[in-house]
């Protein structure tokens, strides 16, 4: 195994610093994109000389382009820079909108191009977007966020399709909750009068009730997968992490391919005749 260089964003807390210990455990070296560079003094202290934190903001993109100047030998790149705000959509200010398509979607799109060119001259290169199970399957008062997880993960399998030829592997991890401060950390809408019954008020209170105690995933676990994923020769595009998320995702592909099975009929009604369409998969 040679040693590597790993850039991480969102590396001050939860699964970021997760990953970075583990990637620092196992002999590699670490780029800690951070807003707050003070969060990571423990781990500088125990890596003297393989932990580097660079102060960057992912929504901007000159600074992005800039840290990315400074470090062109990067081997893997982890988009793991996120977070949520719940509340009904109706609710969410345009500030709220903004910010959430900006960190969850745009920003890792911008940190992937801004390695990719490098990677693709070294013919080598690993990029590994951290989505959610709510980037394949969605529940009231999420909206922007599954909006921009949704995304997050079209664009990634779209460019691994593009970049898998140059040597370079994507993984989409798709965890559920996290014990992390993940919900402690949630922004909230304003809650309107409208909205305080129904699928938005009882989600919004299932959350206040259970707090970071109904969160079952393990965050130094999954780094220590989402690292084994990534020294894999061929790893597979897309990984779930969590029971919940397991559960989730199994429920919501049933249902959504019982619903396409039975649309079959209709589909291939309005075919032109003897014309096979558009499908380059």
């Amino acid at each position: 195994m040679s040693n590597q260089k790993w850039f991480i964003t969102g590396a001050s807390g939860g699964l970021g610093k997760e990953i970075a210990a583990k990637v620092l455990a196992e002999g590699h070296r670490v780029v800690a994109a951070v807003r707050r560079v003070e969060a990571l003094q423990s781990l500088q202290q125990a890596w003297p000389g393989r932990l580097e934190v660079e102060s960057v903001d992912v929504t901007d993109t000159d600074e992005v382009r800039a840290v990315a100047a400074r470090h062109p030998d990067v081997d893997v790149v982890v988009n793991n820079a996120g977070g949520a705000v719940i509340g009904a959509m109706e609710a969410l200010s345009e500030a709220q909108i903004q910010q959430q398509i900006a960190l969850n979607l745009l920003a890792p799109i911008h940190v992937t191009r801004a390695f990719l060119g490098e990677m693709r001259a070294r013919e080598h290169g690993t990029f590994i977007h951290v989505s959610s199970m709510g980037g394949r399957a969605a529940f009231p008062s999420g909206a922007l966020y599954h909006a921009a997880k949704y995304g997050l993960e079209g664009f990634a399998e779209s460019v691994n399709q593009e970049i898998a030829a140059f040597g370079i592997k994507t993984l989409i991890i798709e965890p559920g909750s996290i014990r992390t401060g993940f919900v402690a950390n949630i922004q909230w809408a304003e809650e309107l009068d409208a909205y305080k019954t129904g699928a938005v008020g009882q989600l919004r209170e299932h959350i206040k009730a259970g707090g970071d105690d109904i969160s079952s995933g393990d965050p130094v676990k999954m780094a220590d997968a989402i690292y084994t994923l990534s020294q894999m020769a061929e790893p597979p595009l897309r990984t779930v992490l969590g029971a919940d998320a397991y559960a989730v995702l199994e429920t919501t592909y049933a249902r959504n391919l019982a619903a396409l099975q039975v649309q079959k009929d209709l589909a291939t009604s309005v075919t032109l005749e003897g014309l096979a369409g558009f499908n380059p998969l």
